[in-house]
């Protein structure tokens, strides 16, 4: 079994990644940006289960709008264990509102938590990575870069930007053995914080010049609920078993991608023919070795 360690891990999909990997027998380091105070309650949670099933499970603080607090979060698990295996980029957060309301600061404060987080992360993770030659980089993505639905517009282009950094990364970091997988997810209306912690544009002059769409934003929520046929719920559990199966695949056989989404958007097939795409371009430049993981 491998150790691993998950950013946002105190609700949602990583909350249940955690507790996934910790029951198959992983060691894991569930981070959360504030165990001692908002993600107080999680993380006792969390710790109370690690106890009661004697789990290999730790909690601990990662900021991931900090470079300090990365290598911190770092070298704490190589501090206390044979080394690092595998990282599962999931911390993020949602914005929901008019795209002209959004300040630059609120957009720049988004991609620095969704985007910039996971290359903190990696820049924390991959000297240790690159010197013993493995390793896993999981990117929990999304499916909403392709579906690109109305009113989300700074958290589609964060995400959006995160695959892409996660893509380029994985041509430099596999001629080192480092692997990557990312897993999309389709729209998750329950189960997670992202909604109900969804923030807003600071600018409410914009706001109301568009109040008049004001009753479409109202029903984000429940138009992506309607996605799915009745009885189907769609839960942060599926992307966490995905990630366990994902990771308990032999080194080198991984999938690049895959997509969990309960409501069959076909983003799958859009991925699919992206990807060779890309790899077909990629070859044609004469760096074709960069699509395979050297071991």
């Amino acid at each position: 079994m491998s150790t691993v360690l998950i950013t946002g891990s105190s609700t949602g999909i990583g909350r249940r990644t955690a507790e996934t990997l910790a029951a198959a027998g992983h060691t894991v380091y569930a981070t959360m940006r504030d165990p001692g105070g908002r993600d107080a309650d999680a993380a006792s949670e969390l710790e109370s289960l690690a106890r009661h099933h004697g789990w290999k499970l730790r909690v601990a603080e990662l900021d991931v709008t900090s470079q300090a607090s990365a290598d911190a979060a770092v070298r704490r698990v190589l501090d206390t264990t044979d080394g690092l295996d595998t990282v599962v980029h999931n911390a993020g957060h949602l914005l929901i509102g008019y795209v002209e309301a959004f300040t630059d600061d609120d957009v720049s404060h988004l991609f620095d938590i969704n985007t910039v987080g996971a290359h903190r992360v990696n820049r924390a993770v991959l000297p240790h990575l690159r010197e013993r030659g493995s390793g896993t980089l999981l990117y929990v993505g999304s499916t909403i870069l392709v579906t690109a639905p109305p009113f989300l517009g700074p958290y589609v282009a964060s995400k959006a930007a995160f695959d892409a950094l996660a893509v380029v990364t994985s041509y430099e970091v596999s001629q080192f053995g480092i692997e990557t997988s990312i897993v999309m997810p389709g729209a998750i209306p329950r189960g997670t914080n992202h909604f109900p912690g969804a923030g807003r544009a600071s600018d409410e002059r914009v706001t109301a010049r568009y109040s008049g769409l004001d009753p479409l934003v109202a029903r984000t929520h429940e138009a992506h609920e309607k996605l799915f046929a009745p009885g189907e719920e769609p839960h942060p559990q599926d992307v966490a078993d995905e990630i366990e199966r994902i990771l308990a695949l032999p080194d080198g056989t991984r999938p690049f991608r895959s997509v969990v989404d309960a409501a069959e958007a076909g983003v799958d097939h859009v991925m699919a023919f992206s990807d060779l795409t890309r790899e077909a371009y990629v070859r044609r430049l004469g760096f074709a070795g960069t699509l395979e993981v050297k071991r």
